[in-house]
């Protein structure tokens, strides 16, 4: 028998009511992930990925709203809980780890004092085994002299430095998800690449799943095992990570992938999407991506595709029914 999915989100709807109508920020979106797996949401800026994000942690901002759809945590719905009972839920078993660590870090209190409480907070433990625990994880997150250092503040450490403080702030609970959204975004590009190693083994030695949101194509193809790839407010491709960057079935990805260097290959330019993605007042018709869209069809500019079976992925494309997206 098939293991149930870890978090189940299913035709989720996030609206912002504006005084000139109602924006459409995330429009019927669905996907899931299974336990220990790390999924990875790439997409262009303003596609949808952070709101997703945020709207499984229960953290999106006044005035968006979800108006639709559910969010499931191990089968429990989360989506139309009380405050109170959400903030509950999201240090015990949902996790977040964010872009800028000084957002996620109270500077007046010590490392160590921000771990116990959080520690505390959601687990039965005294105060002398909530700061052994808390050494633990630093330790596990790379910071020498953890004893020590534990007693310090946040702005004693460098910014690497930080990110492990969060990430160990993420898993303090042991939780069963954790939502990374642009982790490694603020960092120079030799501490990222100890940062996403970092965090996949320890989700892997905590049992933990992880939904991993980013822009970068490169820190997906190392992490991820699945890829959701989002535009303008939807899902336009989502499979294995390997499928997806080597045999993309969308345009969008197609585009995507091109502009992507590779280094056994001699070339003058990198391949380019012509335009840029639509506001959300200014979403067309049919796909959204059909104006950019180098093999778009009068069925596109009218009618809107659903995710629909690829070769191994699953597109939201026309085209794919006749198998006709070129590289």
């Amino acid at each position: 028998m098939p293991t149930p999915p870890l978090l189940e989100v299913k035709n989720l709807r996030v609206e912002f009511p504006t005084r000139r109508g109602t924006l459409l920020a995330l429009d019927d979106i669905s996907f899931s992930i299974d336990p220990g797996e790390v999924l990875g949401v790439v997409g262009e800026s303003g596609a949808g990925k952070s709101l997703t994000g945020a709207a499984i942690i229960g953290l999106l901002e006044p005035p968006g709203r979800i108006a639709g759809g559910e969010i499931r945590l191990e089968g429990q719905r989360i989506d139309n809980l009380p405050y109170e009972q959400m903030r509950a839920i999201r240090g015990r078993k949902i996790g977040a780890i964010f872009q800028d660590p000084l957002t996620s870090l109270n500077p007046l209190y010590t490392i160590g004092r921000q771990l116990t409480e959080t520690i505390q907070t959601h687990l039965p433990v005294s105060g002398e085994e909530a700061r052994q625990r808390a050494i633990r994880l630093l330790q596990e997150t790379g910071i020498p002299a953890a004893e020590q250092r534990i007693e310090q503040y946040p702005h004693q450490f460098s910014g690497g430095m930080r990110q492990r403080v969060v990430i160990a702030l993420a898993l303090a609970a042991e939780p069963k998800l954790i939502v990374a959204d642009e982790p490694t975004t603020a960092l120079d590009v030799s501490i990222q690449a100890q940062i996403i190693s970092l965090l996949k083994r320890l989700c892997k030695d905590h049992g933990a799943a992880v939904m991993l949101v980013t822009h970068d194509m490169g820190v997906i193809a190392e992490t991820c095992d699945r890829v959701a790839v989002m535009y303008a407010g939807r899902i336009a491709e989502v499979g294995p990570v390997h499928d997806v960057i080597n045999a993309p079935s969308h345009p969008y990805t197609v585009g995507l992938m091109g502009s992507i260097p590779a280094m056994d290959e001699d070339r003058e330019r990198l391949a380019q999407i012509e335009g840029s993605m639509p506001r959300l007042t200014a979403i067309p018709r049919g796909c959204a991506f059909n104006p950019r869209c180098p093999q778009v069809m009068d069925r596109c500019r009218s009618e809107r595709p659903e995710l629909m079976q690829a070769a191994v992925t699953r597109a939201a494309c026309w085209r794919v029914q006749e198998h006709k997206v070129t590289a």
